[in-house]
């Protein structure tokens, strides 16, 4: 079964970190959103967050946008 999870992303922030919210988590990135730099260390820090691989989560809406949906693959 594979989780879909809205994201909202702050680059260009002092610190890494996931908050949750209500409805959706908050990621901090320390990288800027330039060529996908921040895209890759999101996907870094959920990997990281929710002890997943890489490879295993996937944007599937909201590539350019700070407001995403993702999708971890189980």
């Amino acid at each position: 079964m594979n989780n879909i999870i809205k994201i909202r992303v702050i680059p260009n922030a002092k610190k890494n970190e996931v908050v949750k919210e209500e409805n959706r988590l908050k990621v901090y990135l320390t990288a800027p959103p330039i060529e996908g730099k921040a895209n890759k260390v999101l996907i870094e820090i959920l990997a990281e967050y929710f002890n997943v691989r890489k490879g295993q989560i996937k944007i599937i809406k909201g590539e350019k946008s700070k407001d995403k949906i993702i999708e971890i693959i189980t």
